[in-house]
């Protein structure tokens, strides 16, 4: 029988995946997992850090679980993440977890000088902001289109004529934001009730002043469900593109990383690489007659098309490479003189990166001693603050504390409590000292639990005092540091004014792009050779998890079809979702 020599034993094409994130660790559980795949690739994941995850990241604090990173499933009905949390077990512990009690709605809402603020004063302008975003996200029904409310003197509001009045005040600006929509709305708004900026009752607040104010704390909460620094910059027209699964927003009992590690567990040891810095990407565009050059100059021997160059001085050969870094490395990539990827990416590519916004969002976590028995259960506190120009504030309340919207306990009657920053104040957070943060944040919060002395009222106004006169006292904090991290630089994408939905489905693009029918039979460039996987490659669920995870999905199986494994790409979802 003829034996062909080894040096015509065809290669099986091989495949490394840069980042073993959720796209990345789903992008090899499913093509690993495919019908004979195991037989017709080589595969690697290589991971520049000491763990997988990315920007999922389970961890511990004050002996309580909680979640550095990811932290909700954005809906249950349908979300992929929920189904195979159910099929593993992992939505349920006798451990308490991290928001287990989901969302509270026994909130105490405190204005700056520790006023806690009447539901009637709350409820218009919380309406009016919930209202807008519907607008934007073109959900707003036809039965909020007219409301009445005593607290707004008898006027009946209507949303849709508020959000028109908005849209006709922003006529003139190229490219709208969503921040500057929904200023001009509250504009309209007040114009509508006809509202005099009188005296609020609660001390030196107007009432102006107050509904702007609570506004404010909305926005500051948009700010991190975002990431955009500042929501003038996040695009109005590409709000309504981006879709939530139905159902109830749950945390995961085991941890977020349970999921990462359950698709992981199904690779063989070995095939996750840590500690894997990859600091060059060198692919052939222009196709085989530029890998022949490159082995008469000495480069790559290999005839696989993409060169990985790591920071360690080692290199690795592959036929496809799946990129899943964060849109925040993209954008540091192309910004550097030596280059992430050599030749450079194209131009609709590179465009692409630098539109698309890419913000920084950190969660702090803070540990509380309960030294006083006449301390309370700590609240589900809202915090409404004056202005940072304004001269009423509080002195001492430190300019990174003033955009943050709520301080919570993570769980009823846990004496850990969360805060969520985003933009600047993130990014300072990072810098702070401990003793610095822990300062700042109990300065913060005596002043909202302060006793105010009593001025002049209209009746409405109670104070909030849930410590009885104590001192709350901060012993421990610990934050997530995403926007400094060389491996993430950020925390998650979104569409900025100037960018859109376009985008992220270039962002998507593998190259080279399909070659010319005309080309040189011979030279043409080895196709797939660098894939794009991540949350900023999905048009309608970037900035979550689902979003990478269905990214990972979508570019294994565009392997698995170039190769006609047609029969094993239906194990976990469809091409696209």
């Amino acid at each position: 029988m003829f034996v062909k020599p080894a040096t015509m034993v065809a290669k099986k094409p091989r495949i490394v995946i840069i980042g073993a994130g959720m796209a990345g660790v789903t992008a090899a559980h499913k093509l690993y997992s495919a019908t004979s795949a195991t037989e017709l690739f080589e595969l690697c994941v290589v991971e520049g850090g000491d763990r997988i995850g990315g920007r999922i990241h389970t961890s511990e604090f004050g002996g309580d679980q909680i979640e550095m990173g990811a932290t909700w499933i954005h809906g249950i009905i349908g979300s992929p993440i929920h189904k195979i949390a159910q099929e593993i077990h992992v939505l349920e512990s006798d451990q308490p977890w991290e928001r287990m009690d989901g969302f509270s709605e026994d909130t105490v809402t405190v204005a700056e000088g520790g006023f806690q603020l009447h539901p009637s004063v709350i409820e218009p302008i919380s309406t009016l902001y919930r209202n807008m975003m519907e607008f934007a996200q073109g959900e707003l029904s036809e039965e909020e289109e007219a409301t009445e409310n005593s607290s707004n003197g008898g006027f009946d509001v209507d949303y849709h004529a508020i959000s028109a009045q908005a849209l006709e005040m922003c006529s003139h600006k190229k490219g709208l934001g969503i921040g500057t929509f929904l200023r001009r709305a509250l504009e309209a708004y007040w114009v509508s009730v006809k509202q005099r900026d009188d005296v609020s009752g609660y001390g030196s607040w107007s009432t102006k002043q107050l509904q702007e104010a609570i506004f404010a704390m909305h926005e500051s909460t948009e700010r991190t469900y975002t990431s955009a620094a500042d929501l003038s910059t996040l695009d109005f027209n590409a709000e309504n593109e981006y879709r939530e699964f139905p159902g109830e927003q749950i945390t995961i009992a085991k941890g977020y990383l349970s999921i990462v590690e359950w698709l992981a567990s199904a690779l063989p040891t070995g095939l996750i690489q840590l500690g894997r810095k990859v600091k060059r990407i060198e692919w052939q565009p222009e196709g085989v007659v530029r890998s022949l050059e490159m082995q008469s100059n000495g480069g790559c021997s290999s005839n696989r098309p993409v060169r990985l160059c790591f920071e360690d001085g080692s290199e690795m050969v592959a036929d496809h490479v799946i990129v899943t870094v964060s849109l925040g490395v993209l954008k540091a990539g192309i910004r550097e003189k030596s280059g992430m990827f050599n030749p450079p990416l194209p131009s609709f590519k590179t465009e692409a990166i630098s539109r698309l916004g890419f913000g920084v969002v950190n969660k702090l976590f803070l540990q509380f001693g309960r030294e006083s028995e006449n301390l309370e259960t700590f609240p589900f506190l809202e915090m409404v603050f004056h202005r940072a120009d304004s001269e009423t504030r509080h002195q001492k309340i430190p300019w990174w504390m003033r955009k943050t919207a709520s301080l919570c306990p993570i769980y009823k009657n846990s004496n850990v409590v969360l805060s969520w920053f985003a933009g600047e104040e993130a990014l300072e957070l990072e810098s702070l000292k401990e003793d610095e943060i822990l300062n700042g944040v109990t300065t913060t919060v005596s002043n909202f639990f302060s006793d105010p002395e009593p001025k002049t009222s209209n009746g409405c106004v109670s104070y909030c005092n849930h410590s009885h006169g104590k001192e709350i006292k901060f012993t421990k904090a610990l934050r997530s540091q995403w926007g400094n991290n060389p491996l993430f630089m950020g925390s998650y994408s979104y569409v900025a004014v100037g960018s859109s939905g376009d985008d992220l489905d270039l962002m998507a693009e593998p190259l080279p792009k399909n070659s010319n029918s005309d080309t040189v039979e011979g030279t043409s460039p080895l196709p797939l050779q660098i894939l794009f996987a991540g949350e900023a490659t999905h048009r309608t669920h970037y900035s979550t998890t689902h979003g990478a995870y269905f990214s990972g999905l979508r570019e294994a199986n565009r392997l698995l079809q170039h190769y006609c494994c047609g029969g094993a790409l239906g194990s976990l979802a469809p091409l696209e979702q």
